[in-house]
């Protein structure tokens, strides 16, 4: 029998495989702890062998030389009546699946209780002898079903279930007393008279219910280790800690413990950092040890008995930040402990939205009233009063910037459009009711880095808001949460959030080391704002893959100058316009191109249908109609005029209609002003030295003469058409400035434009994939309206997921097809697709495939971009 016992302890234990193999998936465990040389405390193992046919074997005088050393490192005496050992028994299963009860404090008896409650107190002694009985029951109940002897077991089962109540209400010493005289009619009548005795008969009661399991096939082993007590003494305690600060990342112990106290399970003591300090320096160098072998954060339980640490228990945690995880990989990263392909792998892309964006303190909402359901449009945590227009959170930003109050706020709205965008800017988040992810205040917001949901029971009536019965009014405080994984929540008041900083939280450090692997696959970013440009340099972007250049004139300051162009009468008096957004659009030209440093910045002009930027309610019509009074050069104009024209803009289908490059081909000097804004801003950049890569991109082509004709112009029956190129050459004849490179290109966001790219390749040298407006032509759906029958569609598997989130089939076939068809044209074509498809790891995956060079989105999800091109790319080497 002794061939089968196996004795462990720190820094002792068995290196043989096949020997490993049958001490199950505990013993095994006990084995690595005490091979990590950690204060684990000592035991054996009775292995798979023997653990199910003890009944004939003489288990006493084969054990007794085991539980000598283990007297020996716990200074207690087995038996002993005044410091008696107490062992567990441990069930270990070579399955995971195997569940079996908890044998403890083996080696109370008559003799030994009275020395042990010396220690511990009377009514915590006896308890102990409710658990260890609780455990006796519990084999015997097991045993009985496995007989298939259904009454026995019913019986033991109800007895089982009284002796659990006594347990949980804590009673007294007394009571106990009498408790235990019904209860040790079932044990065997020598059960309490000696220790060894007693040991053998648990044994011998465990083995015979292996034995008799089907599902243990002799695979289950038997792990006895003696017990400890935070609450054994004065130099006693318990306590919990986890390696480093769960939420920031920390290197520090961040836990409790108390003194004189059995276990840490149920209690919050002192903090960790307040435990003698020769007692946190050995926990300290346990955190390391652990967090060093398992690559991660564990809990630790321990147990100080008597001045000796022991290391009770380790788990990993289900319960910490994205940034804790990212801390932890960097220090090990940095100690060599794990390699750069260990910590790129070990995140997955989607968490770094945590990192990105605010997250609620989950303690801060426990007495919080909550809804749940909606879209996650953008995630993070937002705070703030509702708003139900844009007007009214303006204001009410205006009025708390200037008494210094609180300026968080939320916009609430049925949905979005070009004049909502202001809002969305300084909000801290956005609530709607129409469409989702792809919504217009979805993809605003996270332009903006805000948070989004969409919920489609919204309904918003005066100043009131509906959502799942619950009502809110304007100026209510709420408090948004939007996890990426998990179902979106609005609660009722103000939680706690957790601010994110990507320097503090080691993003920027892993970023860096996420760059060092990309080689010939890239990530830009959409942007049209400096202060975006500038945080996606941070983040690692490698260039502007997308600057829509209407988004620039959604600026309170602006917007109105646009409409003024917009309705002019005459091409004249849309000149005039033109040349102040020309002023201001060479601005912000500037600013990127300089942020940029000769980084690609691919600028799309403009795009949307003109009737979007017209006024949507009566308070911007007003504010259109004070602008034009006050304009000196302006003819005065009535809300009847604008209303007019804004329906002779109106389309029935504007997605499809007068937008993009035929806005141009209509109005030829909206193109050319905003080219004239590109260059000069160019001109003067290069001038001062500073290196800039331009791309003008056209978009919504759909054949190879609309994009010959902006490029190049064209003359005929007396009238000509300046073409781009003209206009950026008789500028720079103008200025008497240095020919700069550039390129034109266009987005593919139209099936037509995919099929006939090789055709369109011969003027254009980048193709950008819009895949957002290429998803809608080609499977007919709108973004902006599917949502409403979407789970119909995929209760029935009609559909396989979001369109708009991951691509879909027929469109990358078109994608595979442009690129194929366009590269044959043009064999150094550049490829990219940009809009939120392109944060999507396995939307990333067939992009690299499929032959493209980069992928760029909005600049929250630049590092979740990069982190998945890593990856892809230390997968394929």
């Amino acid at each position: 029998m002794k061939k089968n016992i196996h004795f462990f302890s720190r820094n002792l234990y068995i290196k043989d495989n096949e020997l490993r193999n049958k001490l199950g998936i505990r013993g095994k465990e006990a084995m690595d702890f005490a091979a990590l040389n950690l204060p684990i405390l000592p035991g054996f193992i009775l292995d798979s062998q023997i653990s199910s046919h003890l009944e004939n074997l003489d288990i006493i005088s084969n054990i007794k030389s085991y539980m000598k050393r283990c007297e020996k490192i716990t200074g207690k005496i087995f038996g002993d009546p005044d410091n008696p050992l107490l062992i567990k028994i441990v069930i270990s299963p070579n399955l995971a699946i195997m569940n079996y009860p908890a044998l403890h404090n083996f080696g109370l008896t008559d003799s030994t209780i009275i020395g042990f409650n010396n220690f511990v107190g009377e009514d915590f002694g006896y308890h102990e002898i409710l658990f260890q009985i609780k455990g006796v029951l519990q084999i015997e109940q097991k045993i009985a079903e496995l007989q298939k002897k259904s009454a026995i077991s019913k019986s033991f089962t109800k007895k089982i279930d009284t002796l659990t109540k006594y347990i949980n209400t804590g009673i007294k010493a007394d009571k106990i007393k009498k408790v235990l005289a019904e209860y040790k009619k079932y044990l065997p009548d020598d059960f309490y008279s000696d220790v060894y005795r007693q040991i053998e008969i648990i044994l011998k009661r465990v083995s015979l219910m292996l034995s008799l399991d089907e599902l243990d096939d002799n695979d289950t082993a038997l792990i006895i280790q003696p017990m400890v007590y935070g609450n054994y003494g004065k130099d006693s305690s318990s306590g919990q800690f986890f390696t480093r600060d769960v939420v920031t990342g920390e290197d520090k112990l961040a836990g409790w413990f108390e003194q004189n106290k059995f276990n840490s399970i149920e209690i919050k003591g002192k903090s960790i950092e307040k435990i003698t300090p020769e007692y946190h320096k050995e926990l300290k160098k346990v955190a390391r040890i652990v967090e060093d072998h398992f690559k991660e954060i564990r809990s630790i339980r321990f147990t100080i008995e008597n001045g000796l640490v022991w290391l009770i228990d380790q788990r990993p945690l289900m319960s910490k930040s994205t940034q804790a995880d990212i801390k932890t990989l960097l220090d090990l990263y940095k100690r060599k402990i794990i390699d750069k392909k260990y910590l790129i792998n070990a995140i997955k892309p989607d968490q770094l939205n945590e990192i990105l964006h605010p997250i609620i303190n989950p303690v801060s909402v426990k007495k919080l009233k909550k809804i749940t359901g909606g879209v996650a449009g953008a995630p993070g945590a937002a705070i703030g009063k509702l708003y139900f227009s844009t007007n009214a959170l303006i204001d009410a930003y205006k009025i708390a910037h200037q008494k210094g109050t609180d300026t968080r706020l939320i916009l609430c709205m049925t949905s979005t459009f070009a004049e909502d965008v202001k809002a969305i800017e300084v909000a801290t988040g956005v609530l709607s009711a129409e469409g989702g992810y792809a919504a217009h205040a979805s993809v605003v917001a996270r332009q903006y880095g805000k948070i989004s949901l969409v919920s489609h029971d919204l309904k918003i009536t005066g100043n009131r808001a509906l959502i799942g019965g619950k009502s809110f009014k304007e100026g209510d405080i709420i408090t948004l949460n939007v996890p990426h994984y998990g179902e979106p929540s609005i609660f009722f008041g103000e939680a706690d959030l957790i601010e994110p900083d990507p320097e503090k939280s080691g993003l920027l450090e892993f970023v860096k080391i996420i760059k060092s692997t990309i080689n010939n696959f890239h990530v830009r970013v959409n942007a049209d704002k400096a202060r975006d440009a500038n945080l996606a340099i941070k983040f690692g972007a490698e260039g502007i893959g997308l600057c829509r250049t209407e988004h620039m004139f959604f600026d309170s300051k602006r917007i109105n100058v646009f409409r003024r162009m917009i309705i002019s009468d005459t091409f004249e008096e849309r000149v005039k316009a033109l040349k102040k957004l020309k002023a201001m659009q060479k601005d912000d030209f500037y600013q990127l191109f300089k942020i940029m440093d000769g980084r690609e910045v691919t600028i799309r002009l403009l795009d949307a249908p003109l009737h979007e930027f017209l006024p949507h309610n009566k308070d911007e019509m007003q504010l259109f109609i004070d602008y034009m009074k006050n304009e000196q050069d302006a003819k005065n104009i009535t809300s009847k005029e604008i209303t007019a024209n804004m329906e002779n803009l109106r389309e029935f289908n504007p997605m499809l209609g007068h937008r993009g490059c035929r806005i141009a081909v209509s109005y030829p000097e909206i193109y050319e002003m905003q080219m004239e804004a590109i260059f000069e801003a160019i001109y003067k950049l290069k001038s001062q030295g500073v290196k800039v890569n331009p791309e003008i991109m056209i978009p919504l082509i759909m054949n190879e003469d609309e994009l010959k004709l902006l490029i190049f112009g064209k003359k005929i029956e007396g009238q000509s058409f300046r073409g781009l190129k003209q206009t950026e050459l008789d500028l720079r004849t103008k200025l008497k400035a240095p020919a700069v490179p550039y390129r034109f290109g266009t987005m593919i966001e139209l099936p037509v434009a995919a099929l006939a790219a090789g055709e369109i390749a011969k003027y254009a040298e980048f193709f950008s994939f819009g895949t957002n407006d290429l998803t809608q032509t080609t499977i007919g759906l709108s973004r902006d309206d599917y949502t409403s029958f979407m789970p119909d569609y995929t209760l029935f598997d009609i559909i396989d997921g979001n369109p708009f989130i991951k691509l879909n089939k027929h469109v990358k076939e078109l994608v595979r097809t442009a690129v194929r068809r366009g590269s044959m044209t043009r064999p150094g074509l550049t490829k990219g697709l940009c809009g939120e498809h392109g944060a999507v790891p396995e939307n990333i995956k067939f992009c690299m495939d499929a032959g493209l060079d980069y992928v760029s989105c909005s600049v929250y999800s630049v590092p979740i971009a990069l982190l998945a091109v890593a990856q892809e790319t230390i997968k394929e080497k």
